[in-house]
């Protein structure tokens, strides 16, 4: 039997945007190399606020590469890029302040409880009078909350993750393949709360990931990247018809990854 709580639903947004700087993300030709290999190529695109915003391609496509940029954590060969009406460049502690990263693997104290390792976030973070218990149970947790982290399961692990993003009530979060790894019920769980955060707490989301049918079920717009290049740009509906193909996510990569290699091959 699961020991994982059920996610509980918020009585009102605790975190909405209001701030009016345009799109959340802008970039113009943002662009990074490595030496003599580009790794991201000329990327040009924007992001609204209150978006499920999918990024998808392979592995080695740029989708990590261009986070960090975004981030500031990275700097661009050239381009622009803007986070919330900052350039990360120039500004990427203001930009950090306001914006959530979950990576790929997430790191915790193991011999700490979950409530342990959000304190020592909030205190790292200087953030008082925290909503620990509310954080907690919108993401399944609060039941165990007295756990130590070293009992957790991958899917609890990743809502703690996503608990840890969200107890600094960032405006923008990126989420790097966060169900990689988790059984269904993880999985089902995950997407239901990536669902319901544009709604219930005012975020925008980038969600990076190579799985399509995942991805399907929640983004509104994607961006398809191979090799650092913007192959397509849209919602499913749009790309669809650009394809003239059935609204099938996975269909409709395999087309334009299917043009690209034509378009290289010519």
């Amino acid at each position: 039997m699961s020991t994982d709580s059920p996610l509980k639903p918020l009585d009102k947004p605790i975190n909405a945007l209001s701030d009016n700087f345009g799109p959340v993300v802008k970039t113009r030709d943002l662009t990074k190399r490595y030496g003599r290999e580009t790794v991201v190529s000329n990327l040009s695109l924007e992001v609204q606020a209150g978006e499920i915003f999918g990024f998808l391609g392979p592995n080695g496509a740029g989708k990590t590469t261009t986070l960090l940029m975004l981030l500031g954590l990275s700097e661009p060969s050239s381009g622009e890029a803007w986070v919330l009406g900052l350039n990360p460049v120039k500004a990427p502690l203001a930009v950090k302040s306001q914006v959530g990263y979950l990576p790929e693997n997430m790191g915790f104290y193991q011999d700490l409880t979950a409530e342990e390792n959000l304190k020592f976030v909030c205190e790292l973070n200087n953030l008082k009078n925290a909503p620990l218990a509310e954080t907690l149970s919108l993401v399944g947790l609060l039941e165990n909350r007295n756990r130590l982290v070293s009992t957790y399961s991958r899917g609890m692990r990743q809502r703690l993750g996503l608990a840890e993003v969200l107890i600094k009530k960032p405006k923008l979060i990126f989420l790097d393949e966060p169900t990689l790894g988790l059984d269904p019920d993880g999985i089902a769980t995950m997407l239901e709360l990536i669902e319901r955060l544009p709604r219930e707490m005012g975020l925008t989301i980038i969600l990076s990931s190579h799985l399509l049918h995942l991805v399907n079920k929640v983004a509104n717009r994607v961006a398809i990247l191979n090799k650092g290049r913007l192959l397509a740009l849209g919602s499913v509906t749009d790309l669809a018809h650009q394809a003239n193909l059935e609204p099938d996510l996975e269909k409709i990569y395999h087309y334009f990854f299917k043009a690209d290699q034509q378009e290289g091959a010519a």
